[in-house]
């Protein structure tokens, strides 16, 4: 007496298939489940006990044997409830195996018969539909699963409404699709007074995802100026909103079968450790720069960051993607985030301020500034001064644009790197920040008199190889905010204003 359920189990984003096996044979009463189970699992038994006898349905006094194949496999999480549960009634004859055949089961159970919504079903719909297979959830996890374009979900609220509709005594009616998310009105850059080199390097990150860094005195509007930067930002494609959607949904960050149009935008605290940054734990968990995929990730006081945890950014910042090692299994998540950061220029913050001189300096700002590793700042493209604004200033300066008209050049600029690289063939990245080798010369091209500029900076400032083509990608941003098919002299100026140096305190 033996039946088999499609499952699944997942390692990152990567869904892997499971043959959940139910055997009832004769011997002395028990239940075992083998292949590698994590207690979430193994504590299945007694979830499944209680709800089949809730339906009035006690398990065989035989022994019962659940085998998770591949046995070789690590399996966690508390979606194989629902698989177990209709393995063992399809040995009691109480569901035919027939109409489990082509589906994917996930649920959790409750001890009354309900089921439970569960992480990851997303990218489990995902993976139904490319093996051309229905999907089997809780209710509350149907509208999620439609956002992969699986038709065929039965999506139940009760394990014995499930029975009923495997018995074809009822149908369940379909999960409806829940709009997409829209965030909240975005703050508007006019609320920004004065700043507009600041403003200019903003617009200039978001329309080729490059990574920016702000510094300045305690209250001269780093942090006003980055929490407006969704509302210049263009919305997310559809790809990368059900790309972006399933790494939340693995991380339960999903609300209400809801997917976000909107890129994301996280801000994790100072004190955040090295595993909610990255990712890791126990369970190999996404981190705050996974959850930012696809959108901008926010480090106020970038020095008061641990360092181990700032020089983890390096790889991502470089790679697109995050690896962590475990001792039984290795995980890869995508991490494709625009960095923007902030800090103040030393500890006290007053450094260059001549009204609030900074009593340690130079040796608070080496000391606080050192803490930042080179490698990590060559990797941020712009790098900008944000000075403190006077009352005098606050009181006099009008209302500057709106978001809406920066973002419509942002998109436009976009639609521009987007255009380019369509007709060149390239897929996988849209905007100028991924340029990389070749493709890099031959987009941002300069001429004789731009080449010249840019040489003799980097000769004199010493710039690495990195930072050379970093300038280039961001001269090409800047030409085409402009609308410009070639990267001109003043593009190359530009791009190398946005260069301050920390050290210093110049450009």
């Amino acid at each position: 007496m033996l039946s088999r359920i499609n499952t699944i189990t997942f390692n990152g984003l990567e869904t892997l298939d499971v043959d959940l096996q139910v055997q009832i044979s004769s011997g002395l009463p028990n239940f075992i489940i083998v292949g590698l189970p994590d207690k979430a699992i193994a504590e299945s038994r007694e979830r499944v006990r209680a709800a089949l006898q809730s339906l009035g349905l006690n398990l065989p006094a035989k022994r019962i044997v659940i085998n998770l194949a591949p046995a070789d496999l690590f399996k966690e999480g508390s979606h194989f409830d629902l698989p177990i549960a209709l393995g063992i009634l399809v040995v009691m004859n109480v569901v035919p195996a027939a109409a489990l055949s082509n589906y994917l089961v996930l649920g959790e159970l409750g001890l009354d018969g309900s089921i439970l919504p569960i992480n990851g079903i997303l990218p489990a719909a995902v993976h139904a539909r490319k093996r051309q297979m229905g999907l089997i959830c809780p209710a509350a996890s149907g509208s999620e699963a439609l956002w992969s374009g699986l038709s065929d979900i039965v999506a139940a609220p009760k394990l014995i409404d499930l029975i009923n509709h495997l018995q074809n005594k009822i149908t369940l009616p379909a999960p409806q699709k829940i709009p997409a998310a829209k965030s909240a009105d975005f703050l508007d850059m006019s609320d920004v007074k004065g700043q507009e080199s600041a403003k200019k390097a903003l617009e200039v990150a978001a329309a080729g995802g490059h990574n920016l860094l702000m510094v300045g005195p305690p209250g001269s509007g780093k942090s006003m100026l980055a929490a407006r930067l969704p509302g210049i930002l263009p919305p997310l494609t559809p790809d990368e909103a059900l790309e972006t959607g399933m790494i939340h949904s693995i991380a339960g960050e999903l609300r209400d079968g809801r997917i976000c149009s909107e890129r994301p935008f996280r801000a994790p605290h100072h004190n955040a450790s090295t595993p909610a940054l990255v990712g890791g734990g126990r369970k190999a968990q996404p981190g705050e720069i996974s959850l930012a995929h696809n959108g901008v990730l926010f480090l106020d006081e970038l020095p008061e960051f641990n360092r181990p945890t700032l020089e983890a950014l390096r790889q991502p910042l470089e790679n697109g993607y995050v690896s962590i090692s475990r001792v039984n299994a290795h995980t890869t998540y995508p991490a494709s985030f625009q960095l923007i950061a902030a800090m103040n220029p030393c500890r006290c913050g007053n450094l260059g301020d001549p009204r609030l001189a900074c009593s340690r300096a130079p040796l608070c700002a080496q000391e606080y500034q050192s803490k930042i590793s080179g490698p990590l700042l060559d990797r941020i493209d712009i790098r900008i001064e944000v000075p403190a604004v006077s009352p005098w200033d606050l009181a006099g300066v009008k209302k500057g644009e709106t978001s809406e008209v920066i973002r419509a050049r942002v998109i436009a600029a976009r639609k521009i790197q987007a255009e380019r690289l369509r007709r060149l063939g390239v897929v996988g990245f849209y905007t100028n920040a991924g340029l990389k080798g070749a493709l890099l010369e031959e987009i941002a091209a300069l001429d004789n008199d731009a080449q010249t500029l840019l040489i003799s900076f980097a000769k004199r400032r010493g710039l690495s190889a990195r930072a050379y083509h970093r300038t280039l990608r961001l001269a090409r941003t800047i030409a085409d905010l402009q609308n410009e098919s070639k990267i001109l002299k003043m593009h190359v100026a530009e791009a190398l204003s946005y260069r301050h140096d920390l050290s210093s305190g110049s450009k």
